[in-house]
């Protein structure tokens, strides 16, 4: 495997990662003020992915530096071209990671009613952002032979691109409502298992939609195999979580979000974004990548710096891998 496939085989692996672990980390938002009844149950979600959630977010800076570095002609036509998206969704991270250290200052109602607003703002753009971003990538923007695009960002709105905002956001929620089932006890576990139950087919069907929709247009013979194991992961985790086993429904969530993005991917690969208007003018794994030394010291570096990562946040989930309940929640006590 030449360094060009495989940086853009890494580049899919990160971005994977990012949406199977923010991905909960952004359902719980959703569900603040989706699924609580008052303070404490509010605080039960926050302190579920308090530990992680910022840990969860490297994923995308690590994703989107890889880009810049190996493919600077992907990086400078997707981010130049999504402006405005990637925009709404920097602002809303921001935002929301201000919100989680914030609410908590101040003993008052009200203060933290706002805040718990904008963490869930902040919770719902980004999916929405990335899910819209990511199926530009594949189905293509309307970029010339220079890699610039054509027009404004009103034309980056189609069926497909919405289609991929509601899929994203769908499985967020999804996600996050199995996530705090497995991760909270009393009334709150329950209720997410029921919310989880009653809406889960609901969720994924945006999802399903995007799915089949880019392996008809795109796809392959081979993609078409791993479309139907996404199919049987996400039916399988639906019917899971109906009995109660939501552990093995998380993990098959994962597993479907995992075949979801290899036809995706697979299906835009020798490209890395294919032009609307004209095919010539696609961008191309090796022709927008750096150069073979680059890409080698960019090698090493991952090949030291990953491990480390991935054993310092497999141990940090570990560390917190308790229940949480409302019985555990001391007053609001303001420093």
């Amino acid at each position: 495997m030449d360094l060009p496939t495989f940086w853009f085989l890494l580049i899919a692996v990160l971005w994977l990662g990012y949406f199977f672990l923010e991905g909960f980390d952004f359902g719980v938002g959703m569900l603040l003020g989706l699924g609580t009844k008052d303070e404490r149950e509010r605080r039960v979600l926050i302190n579920t992915i308090g530990p992680i959630w910022d840990g969860n977010e490297v994923w995308v800076i690590v994703a989107i530096g890889a880009t810049f570095a190996a493919f600077p002609d992907w990086y400078a036509s997707l981010l130049s071209g999504a402006y405005l998206p990637v925009l709404f969704v920097l602002l809303a991270l921001i935002g929301r990671g201000v919100a989680f250290e914030y609410r908590g200052k101040v003993d008052s109602a009200r203060w933290r009613r706002n805040w718990d607003r904008v963490i869930a703002i902040g919770s719902w753009v980004p999916p929405l952002g990335w899910g819209f971003i990511i199926t530009a990538t594949v189905t293509g923007l309307p970029i010339d032979i220079n890699g610039d695009l054509r027009g404004g960002p009103i034309d980056l709105i189609r069926p497909e691109t919405v289609l991929g905002a509601l899929a994203l956001a769908g499985f967020s929620l999804l996600h996050g409502a199995v996530f705090l089932a497995l991760k909270t006890d009393g009334d709150i576990r329950w209720r997410m298992q029921r919310f989880a139950t009653r809406y889960g087919a609901l969720l994924l069907l945006p999802g399903a939609g995007l799915l089949w929709s880019v392996q008809i247009g795109q796809g392959s013979t081979w993609t078409a195999a791993v479309a139907g194991i996404a199919t049987l992961a996400s039916v399988a985790a639906l019917l899971l979580v109906r009995r109660g086993q939501v552990g093995r429904s998380f993990a098959l969530l994962g597993v479907m979000l995992a075949s979801v993005l290899v036809v995706l991917f697979g299906s835009l690969y020798p490209n890395v974004m294919p032009s609307t208007i004209d095919p010539l003018f696609d961008l191309t794994v090796a022709g927008a990548a750096s150069s073979p030394y680059t890409l080698t010291v960019m090698s090493w570096v991952a090949a030291f710096g990953t491990p480390a990562v991935l054993l310092y946040q497999g141990w940090t989930y570990w560390v917190f891998r308790r229940r949480i309940s409302t019985a555990q929640i001391p007053p609001v006590r303001v420093p």
